[in-house]
């Protein structure tokens, strides 16, 4: 996820559930000048006994903008349908750090959706073998065989957040 004209990261708060439609609007009333993304993840779901993909939210409840935030911005964004609030400090919007959203962009490849990483597991030790999770064992913290999904421990918008990601598991040859 690159820097548009090296303008910062930053959160708004949205209801949970309205994130797309919150995104289509800021990127409406934008027309351009801010970037209006939602992580989204790919999760196997079990459902009436059939296995199936879904696309959920990473962060329920957020959507994070890249732009130059000013006063005429913050007002133009905070006046927007559905958005409740900045992600703030006590200076402002809080921009979200850089190597936040490096992780953030390696696990997206900049198309929105974190898609599944192949990995062996041999007792407690993981090895992701390719996928958005490549390089990053230290990150997980527990593999659910049967789920399919790894708990992984990011550090967003300055707080560890556990979000679950899919895994396929391969068998050794």
């Amino acid at each position: 996820m690159m820097y548009k004209n090296g303008a910062g990261w930053y959160a708004v708060f949205v209801a949970t559930g309205e994130e797309d439609k919150v995104k289509a609007r800021i990127n409406f009333r934008m027309q351009g000048r801010m970037r209006a993304i939602v992580p989204k993840r790919r999760l196997k779901e079990r459902r009436e006994g059939k296995w199936e993909d879904k696309i959920r939210t990473l962060f329920p409840g957020y959507i994070l903008l890249n732009g130059m935030i000013g006063n005429e911005t913050y007002d133009l964004v905070r006046d927007i349908p559905g958005v409740i609030r900045f992600l703030r400090d006590k200076d402002g919007p809080l921009q979200i750090h850089k190597s936040e959203i490096e992780v953030i962009g390696k696990l997206t490849a900049d198309c929105e959706i974190i898609g599944y990483s192949r990995v062996y597991v041999t007792g407690e030790k993981v090895m992701v073998i390719d996928g958005p999770l490549y390089g990053m064992e230290g990150c997980i913290k527990s593999i659910d065989k049967r789920k399919g999904r790894a708990k992984v421990l990011l550090n967003i918008m300055n707080e560890p957040r556990l979000v679950e990601l899919s895994v396929a598991l391969v068998q050794p040859a």
